[in-house]
């Protein structure tokens, strides 16, 4: 999920994570649920890179619903955590590493193991324009003399501009400090990150060599085939999953809520490595998939949740066509059924 520069604003339009697809393509499919599970309310992610958050907090969100819990947590604060570390970083670097909020879901994962989360409820704030302040961190980074003043400066920043971060999490009587509260919401090793690509051996993990990934993080490298039966099992077996791939295609239309493949050819491992290799397969986008449904002539959808506000056919929810899933997928996040 690149940040293009300006240059390329054309190719940015069809890549970023924050568009909102405006096709209004006006017919809508009628499909049939055979798998859907609970989900939070569909939220927005404005014109922030906070995709992978935003995602990979709904797949935790949904796997509690299914438990009988609730609980809805807080993008704002793992937000929060993520650009003090990228200040960190920039400053560190002498402005080598440049400032992103893009991301993967593991990085996620990553970040509630180390700083925690809040409920939603706790910590949210309304219309945040993270790119000015990531821009104004940029500035904070330049001016600062050592690490002490600029953390100083930087949650000055974050306090005023997204609010003062509570000190305990209250939940259902109990109260927690941010991390104890994220170790009762996931516990460490309980999702594992999933890939396919032919470039590294099948079985074994490796660092996706895909921009946002610049955390290093691991995933598992299996078939494809393997992948998609791992996608299905888990839905059916009421488990969600995080989603990271490619919204570039002329076939993902949002306000339509559908995403289809347009060009009929081999849906193969190989077709997938070419066009990973050629850049046409884009790590552009995260959402989760709910649900399993399929249309009026039995073709198999999966239901995505995604984080574009509710402005589609579907009320924020997407439909990817099996196709889709199997030839556009980057990595899945999928519960550890080895745990």
């Amino acid at each position: 999920m690149r940040k293009l520069i300006i240059l390329f604003v054309a190719l940015a339009a069809v890549t970023s994570c924050d568009l909102k697809r405006e096709n209004f393509n006006s017919s809508k499919k009628h499909f049939t649920h055979e798998v859907l599970l609970g989900y939070t309310p569909v939220k927005d992610q404005g014109h922030s890179s906070l995709c992978w958050a935003y995602a990979m907090l709904a797949t935790i969100e949904t796997e509690h619903i299914q438990m009988g819990d609730s609980v809805n947590l807080s993008v704002d604060y793992i937000a929060r955590y993520q650009l003090g570390e990228q200040a960190r970083f920039h400053f560190l670097s002498k402005g080598y590493d440049r400032m992103t909020l893009r991301g993967t879901a593991p990085l996620l994962l990553r970040l509630i193991e180390e700083y925690g989360i809040m409920p939603y409820d706790s910590y949210n704030a309304h219309n945040i324009n993270y790119q000015s302040m990531m821009k104004r961190l940029v500035m904070l980074s330049n001016s600062s003399r050592n690490m002490s003043e600029l953390k100083n400066r930087a949650e000055r920043l974050f306090d005023d501009r997204i609010g003062a971060l509570p000190k305990k999490v209250y939940m259902l009587g109990a109260e927690y400090t941010p991390l104890e509260f994220a170790h009762s919401v996931c516990m460490r090793g309980e999702y594992l990150a999933m890939t396919s690509f032919t470039h590294h051996s099948f079985g074994e993990a490796f660092v996706l060599e895909v921009p946002d990934n610049y955390s290093n993080e691991l995933y598992y490298n299996v078939p494809i085939d393997v992948m998609m039966k791992r996608i299905e099992r888990s839905l059916r077996a009421g488990h969600p999953v995080c989603w990271e791939g490619d919204t570039s295609e002329t076939g993902f239309d949002f306000k339509r809520g559908v995403a289809e493949l347009t060009k009929q050819r081999p849906y193969t491992q190989n077709e997938r490595q070419i066009e990973f290799e050629n850049h046409h397969t884009t790590d552009d986008h995260c959402m989760v998939l709910i649900g399993i449904a399929h249309d009026e002539n039995g073709k198999r959808y999966y239901i995505a949740k995604n984080s574009w506000g509710t402005g589609n056919a579907y009320n924020g929810l997407m439909y990817l066509s099996e196709e889709y899933v199997m030839m556009k997928t980057i990595a899945i996040v999928v519960k550890n059924i080895n745990m």
